[in-house]
């Protein structure tokens, strides 16, 4: 298991867009001010072992309507001690109040010594995403470039969360999903595929249970392997679990905490 292929498959379990929003972005169910946590759990022979904490945070972006989503991605004392990895992700989300599609993504990304800082700017006019990746302990070193066209509604691996929650879920329906990921644009396949039962922080919760197709040739992980998200079926759409299977094992990610939700 290469330490690239583990970050990649746990922030996938939750980092995923969708496009065609159906609702207006006025109509979001989040705002503002609210948080939301979870904890990461990997097991193969090793039965629920904590690997890693996921925060995503809403706040008001400086431009009138626009918002800043927070997401922090760490690994836990576990990880390391299993795997000798250890990885630290923060990703700013620049969003589009109004049509709710990214503007400007910033991360930076520590995996063991290696460090990478790089900035992503979606230029709508010119259907364009430029993304620039640095090495901040190699200053003198020239910057990876990478321009790329996208569609007119684009996500990132942050705001694709957030756009998903403005979907008409319904079981049978079909989406498709946009996500510019390192200045590269994806289309991946989503299906709702059941409506059922979770145990959740709030109790036993009926939930959507959607299936992207973020595994395979030209997907955003080139290995074998299924993502499922379960969403709350309320106007809160709350994703509360993921699952992930691959050859490298089994990975859950569930709902810790909720602040600020509507």
């Amino acid at each position: 298991m290469t330490a690239k292929l583990f970050q990649s498959i746990l922030f996938l379990t939750l980092l995923f867009a969708v496009n065609s929003v159906a609702q207006t972005a006025k109509n979001k169910p989040f705002a503002a001010g609210e948080t939301l946590t979870y904890e990461g759990k990997f097991s193969k022979i090793i039965r629920g072992i904590a690997v890693a904490d996921l925060t995503f945070t809403v706040g008001n972006a400086a431009e009138k309507n626009d918002l800043l989503i927070k997401s922090e991605a760490k690994s836990k004392g576990s990880l390391l001690k299993l795997f000798r990895f250890s990885f630290f992700q923060q990703i700013d989300s620049t969003v589009d109040g109004e049509q709710f599609r990214v503007l400007k993504t910033v991360k930076r990304d520590v995996q063991k010594e290696r460090e990478r800082n790089s900035e992503a700017v979606f230029d709508y006019r010119q259907d364009r995403v430029t993304y620039v990746e640095s090495d901040p302990k190699e200053p003198m070193r020239p910057p990876r470039k990478i321009a790329s066209e996208i569609e007119n509604e684009t996500h990132d691996l942050i705001s694709g969360i957030y756009a998903l929650r403005l979907l008409p879920l319904a079981v049978g329906k079909t989406f498709e999903l946009y996500i510019s990921d390192s200045g590269l644009l994806y289309r991946i396949p989503v299906r709702v595929t059941a409506r059922e039962q979770q145990k959740t922080i709030f109790g036993k919760t009926w939930c959507f249970r959607v299936e992207p197709e973020v595994f395979g040739t030209n997907r955003l992980i080139e290995k074998e392997g299924s993502l499922t998200i379960w969403l709350t079926d309320d106007k809160r759409r709350l994703p509360v679990r993921a699952q992930i299977n691959s050859d490298i094992g089994r990975i859950e990610v569930k709902l810790k905490t909720a602040v600020g939700i509507k």
